[in-house]
């Protein structure tokens, strides 16, 4: 990664091309490993470059001198190895920096906000100011309720998730947000867009919501907003790209609840129509779930964590949100035999399709497909920055920027190989969106996200709840709906009694887990399978005693 930058000068030295100085970022500078024996490789070899202005050729074994190159690094003081080399490090200025104080944030996104507000109404742009001042109270508030543990290791919320939020305001359209309540909605969505769906339990969502309402009431006294925060059958407030359907215009805007399963629906009727058919069934939980992946991968470089046990539909409904959005779709499939080599080739036919030919994908990628843990490292890659270091060679490049020269001297006014180049890994950051799809169960999610920062940092994290009893009511609903009964009179009584029957295994296994301290999971798939295997006992029109009759005359059994 080093020497992809270097040209060859004089003799043993290399350095940038021209005369022009080349800086090197280490970005997490104690995120290596220590190996056991004090030292930690990558650290090792920068001390080299540094201390002694060379490295040796990997393969000849021959010195080169490196020239006209300088170091420049940052890292998180609360994750990594928490050791960096002395030797390496005496070598830097060392500088803290502390998080922004209320005033220079405020001073921040008040630049953003108010410049976007400029062509709204006076009326919107009056609540500028009231929303940013809500906005810093809400993320403090947030910071101090929901503290980083153990479990909770993804508890840690920053300026990015601030900037998020805002990030969401921008959307906003003139023509859409006429008046200065709907802004104000858009915020309490956002927010709970940034932070509430990061939370892991009913119990935390219950306190964001409440906080939340609080903030709302005391900043907000001339509306009402407490229908919004009513802790039953409270009113859902959602905004989406689709309020004109799929194939409308996309323009963000609120929409209402008959609405949005209308052309959720729609959007699943057509899925089925051009792919392999998803039998889903879309309670009101699954169609928040879709809008808010569709609002994740819709600005450039949005990526999605997706987090929840097996069978919560993370997959398929990531499917639907890509195909509402006129995304392509695009998984990689696993054997035996697939390497690093086979992922670095698919991320290839990615880059291309999405940064020559410019085409707009979403690239699914579950835990299952982790073959080799090696594939995070170009996951990583692909999520922090778009470009990953050693995925061409330099011929492969060069292709790469003559095909792209045209273009990139039509929109930027230059074919220089650099901008080309640069031009080529923004198409890729603008059309190129991840759907990760992880499950929290085990220690493998904690750990990965731990030794692979852009995991949590970089993405959008929805997480999944338990399926409420509605949910599990419908799809009992839709399963026996085609099952012949000789009685219909009872069909009310067997669809109430399935996730019934569902509660009670699931309040058995956490007893099971107070007293044994040994955790059984029950999951939607588990639902489904059970849903499933009933259905089918009750659709045989014959009883058990006719089919042993039948079997005894047939001579498959002998009675004893």
């Amino acid at each position: 990664m080093l020497e992809q930058q270097l040209v060859k000068k004089a003799g043993k030295q290399y350095g940038p091309s021209g005369k022009i100085k080349l800086i090197y970022f280490i970005d997490d500078l104690n995120m290596p490993q220590d190996d056991g024996l004090g030292t930690q490789t990558a650290i090792a070899l920068l001390r080299q470059a540094v201390d002694m202005q060379h490295w040796y050729d990997i393969s000849k074994l021959s010195l080169k001198e490196i020239t006209n190159t300088q170091h420049f690094a940052s890292m998180n003081p609360s994750a990594g190895s928490f050791f960096v080399n002395p030797r390496y490090q005496r070598n830097f200025w060392i500088t803290n920096v502390p998080f922004p104080d209320n005033e220079s944030l405020f001073q921040i996104f008040n630049t953003f906000l108010s410049g976007h507000l400029k062509s709204f109404r006076s009326a919107v742009q009056e609540q500028c100011p009231m929303i940013i001042k809500a906005a810093l109270q809400m993320h403090t508030q947030i910071v101090s309720s929901f503290r980083k543990t153990a479990i909770n290791f993804h508890y840690e919320f920053n300026i990015r998730h601030l900037s998020n939020v805002f990030e969401g305001l921008l959307l906003a359209q003139p023509a859409f947000f006429q008046e200065p309540e709907k802004i104000v909605k858009l915020w309490i969505h956002e927010s709970e867009r940034s932070y509430c769906d990061r939370l892991v339990t009913y119990e935390n969502i219950a306190t964001y919501k409440q906080l939340m309402c609080d903030i709302v009431k005391k900043t907000f006294t001339k509306n009402n907003f407490s229908k919004y925060f009513q802790k039953d059958n409270p009113e859902n407030l959602i905004f989406c790209n689709f309020t004109q359907g799929i194939s409308g215009d996309k323009q963000y805007d609120q929409i209402l609840n008959d609405n949005l399963k209308l052309h959720i629906n729609d959007a699943l009727k057509e899925y089925n129509d051009n792919n392999a058919i998803m039998n889903l069934v879309l309670f009101e939980d699954a169609m928040k779930h879709v809008c808010r992946v569709t609002r994740i991968v819709m600005p450039s470089q949005g990526h999605a964590l997706l987090v929840g046990v097996g069978g919560s539909g993370k997959q398929s409904l990531a499917k639907l949100a890509s195909y509402i959005m006129g995304f392509i779709t695009y998984s990689i499939t696993i054997s035996s035999t697939y390497s690093i080599a086979d992922l670095k080739t698919d991320i290839q036919g990615l880059y291309f399709k999405t940064g020559v030919k410019q085409e707009s994908y979403l690239f699914l990628f579950t835990e299952g497909q982790i073959a080799n843990e090696r594939f995070l490292v170009y996951i990583n890659d692909l999520l922090s920055s778009g470009e990953i270091a050693d995925l061409y060679t330099g011929d492969e490049k060069e292709v790469i920027v003559n095909q792209l020269r045209a273009k990139c001297k039509a929109e930027r006014g230059t074919d220089n190989r650099d901008v080309v180049w640069t031009y080529f890994i923004d198409k890729v950051k603008a059309n190129l969106h991840m759907a990760l799809c992880f499950s929290p169960v085990g220690e493998s999610f904690r750990r990965r996200a731990r030794q692979f920062p852009a995991l949590v940092n970089c993405t959008t994290i929805d997480w999944y709840q338990d399926w409420p009893y509605e949910a599990l009511l419908s799809v009992s609903e839709n399963f026996l709906s085609t099952v012949e009964l000789d009685n219909e009179e009872i069909r009310p009584q067997l669809v109430e009694f399935m996730p019934y029957s569902f509660k009670i295994v699931n309040d058995l296994c956490k007893q099971l887990k107070d007293q044994e301290k040994r955790a059984v999971f029950t999951t939607p798939k588990s639902f489904l399978e059970l849903i499933q295997l009933y259905s089918s006992m009750l659709g045989s029109k014959k009883t058990q005693l006719e089919e042993a009759k039948e079997r005894y005359e047939t001579g498959l059994i002998k009675l004893q």
